[in-house]
């Protein structure tokens, strides 16, 4: 029985560490970006973070800007971006940088 857990645990260990780096790629390019309204920040030390669209379900879903807790002094935020490639759109996540 013990031989059994390890092996199972082992599996789905290995099967986990194949989805890292898993990226989807679209083939219809995402629509425009919104304009979006800023709301004033919560609290000092925010910075906006801009929408983008998101592909679920075969369709483009806009998920809206918000305010998020800048990470430390001097941190920038590199917004997230769609990047056309010749299998088609890829997502770029957004990162802090400084």
């Amino acid at each position: 029985m013990k031989k059994i857990s390890l092996f199972l645990i082992t599996v789905i260990m290995i099967s986990s560490s194949a989805l890292i780096g898993c990226t989807t790629v679209v083939r219809v390019p995402p629509p425009p970006v919104r304009i979006e309204v800023r709301p004033a920040p919560p609290y000092a030390g925010t910075v906006w973070i801009g929408g983008h669209w998101q592909h679920k379900h075969r369709q483009w879903i806009w998920m809206p800007g918000h305010w998020k807790r800048r990470p430390g002094p001097g941190a920038a935020w590199a917004p997230g971006h769609w990047r056309e490639t010749p299998r088609g759109w890829k997502w770029v996540p957004g990162h802090w940088r400084r």
